[in-house]
């Protein structure tokens, strides 16, 4: 109930200004974005200064930077509002034909490449007002999934990460390692001595987000001579064309990349489990009739996709 009367004393409207505010860090080019004028967002950036008895922007020369209560509400504004907006968009009866419903699934840069398409194309032609919304994973989100799960509709993940939440799997892969075409280094097949020896370039290489396949070789004694780091797999053959450097990444997307001709895709010389690519969610959407139609949009569409059919 204490809880109940402070909401009803707060406009949430606020709610949208701060956002606004956070990721732009300028009053004028908040209120150009909001369609507000100057004074109207500054009185509201006063009352949201009181409200949380922080500066939130900073004057740093010409420009503003975040305090840092502004930088941790930051992360949970947007969050906060994708699930206001879901709470008015929810239906009792769903029709995909009518509705306007927005769906936001968070997922790799991997996942978005193999599923997304065909997902995409399913809603062009059986629900033409829902938006699809893929969004990159981050830190928080593995670290404490369920509370991050509130304001999406899901995230694919690969199994290992996130138990003790409902889920369904869509579909297996294999992690396999890529090299320049041209990495003289490398013979028909790599050997355990190449994987030892040889540059890597890896993709979430650290203490909570990594490549299943790089922990096994971690627990066979390998450590990988890792030169670079990114967190994308799609960025990943810029690094490794024209170098000697290997690189792991799963068959879908390796046959892609290799189909221009610059890269090859070689077995891995350790026995590796294969990735089992997992639609999460929170428990609060499990009868949603609306989340039930995106579960049996994306067991459909990803079905093709599976290394064991």
């Amino acid at each position: 109930m204490e809880a109940a009367v402070k909401l009803s004393n707060l406009d949430l409207n606020l709610l949208v200004s701060l956002d606004v505010l956070l990721e732009e860090r300028s009053v004028t080019r908040a209120a150009a974005r909001l369609g507000l004028s100057q004074p109207a967002l500054s009185a509201a950036l006063a009352r949201l200064r009181r409200h949380f008895d922080d500066p939130l922007l900073i004057r740093s020369g010409n420009t503003s930077e975040l305090s840092p209560l502004a930088q941790t509400l930051r992360l949970r504004t947007s969050h906060a509002l994708n699930e206001v907006e879901r709470v008015f968009a929810s239906e009792a009866v769903f029709d995909p034909a009518t509705s306007r419903r927005t769906f936001t699934v968070q997922a790799s840069d991997y996942a978005m490449a193999v599923i997304g398409p065909r997902v995409t194309q399913v809603l062009a032609d059986r629900a033409p007002g829902v938006k699809m919304r893929f969004e990159s994973h981050s830190n928080p989100l593995t670290d404490n999934p369920a509370d991050w799960l509130r304001g999406v509709d899901g995230m694919i993940l690969p199994r290992g990460f996130v138990f003790n939440l409902p889920s369904i799997d869509l579909f297996t892969d294999e992690w396999v390692c890529v090299a320049d075409q041209d990495n003289d280094a490398v013979g028909d097949a790599l050997t355990m001595a190449d994987v030892a020896e040889m540059p890597w370039v890896l993709t979430y290489h650290g203490p909570t987000r990594f490549l299943s396949a790089v922990r096994q070789l971690e627990q066979l004694g390998i450590e990988p001579r890792v030169q670079v780091v990114v967190e994308s797999f799609l960025v990943l053959p810029f690094y490794i064309v024209g170098s000697r450097r290997l690189g792991l990444v799963q068959r879908h997307l390796a046959e892609a990349l290799a189909s221009t001709g610059r890269l090859r895709v070689l077995a891995c010389p350790w026995d590796v489990v294969p990735v089992v690519e997992t639609l999460w969610w929170h428990p609060l959407h499990t009868r949603s009739p609306d989340h039930a139609w995106l579960r049996s949009v994306l067991t459909e569409t990803t079905r093709h996709l599976d290394r064991r059919a």
